[in-house]
This record gives C-alpha cells, structure tokens and sequence, in this order.
C-alpha cells in the first residue's frame, strides 16, 4: 500500500483547511456585492468544508479490513450530502440568502478539492 492511513489524515486535513481559508477569502469577495451576498457564499463554502470534515473523520477514523473501510467510507459519503442537502436548505429556505453566490461557493469549495489532489506536494 503506498499511502498510509497518516497521510491520508494528512491530505484531508489540508484540504479542509484550504476550503476554510477559500471560505473566507469568497465571502469577502462577495461582501462587495453586499452583506447577505456575502455570507451566502461563505455559507455555501463552509458547508463544503463541514462536509469535507465528516468525511474524513470517519474515513480515517480506525484501522480495519476492506468492508470495514467501505463502511467507513460510505456512512461518511451520507453524513456529507447530508449537511450539504441541509446547509443548503438552510441558507436557501430558512435564511432566504441569494442563491448564485451560494453555488459559486459550492462550486470554489468543491474546486479546492481537485487542486489539492492534484498538487500533494
């Protein structure tokens, strides 16, 4: 196996990190357009993030065999669409913030993702 359990804590926390730093970097971007602007698209970027934590946390919780990690794997695939389905509601429906910069959220949170993998270094 060439990655162990360690890195793989590793990556999904630097991941998570990222997305918190991009989180705040396109809600102050936002804020330009105005205040709910503004805390939709952190909203959206943040509930990526959560999501991304949960994840990982059950991920890489403990050691075990192949159904075992599968396991792991999936319940946390649910927890994030999860929080992501609810986050959204939230913001949405219950908070009724704008609903474009919130996708430009997911989506910038999302893209951090695809950078992260694809520069480990």
């Amino acid at each position: 196996m060439l990655n162990s359990l360690a890195a793989g804590r590793h990556l999904a926390m630097r991941v998570v990190i990222a997305q918190l730093v991009i989180a705040v970097v396109v809600g102050l971007a936002f804020t330009l357009e105005g205040r709910s602007a503004g805390l939709a698209a952190f909203g959206g970027t943040l509930i990526v993030a959560m999501g991304t934590a949960l994840l990982a946390a059950r991920a890489f919780g403990a050691l075990g065999g192949a159904g075992a990690t599968f396991m792991r794997f999936l319940v946390g695939m649910i927890l994030r669409w999860v929080v992501l389905i609810g986050g959204l509601l939230l913001i949405l429906v219950q908070w009724k913030l704008p609903p474009l910069p919130t996708l430009v959220g997911l989506v910038v949170g999302y893209a951090v993702n695809v950078f992260a993998f694809r520069f480990k270094g």
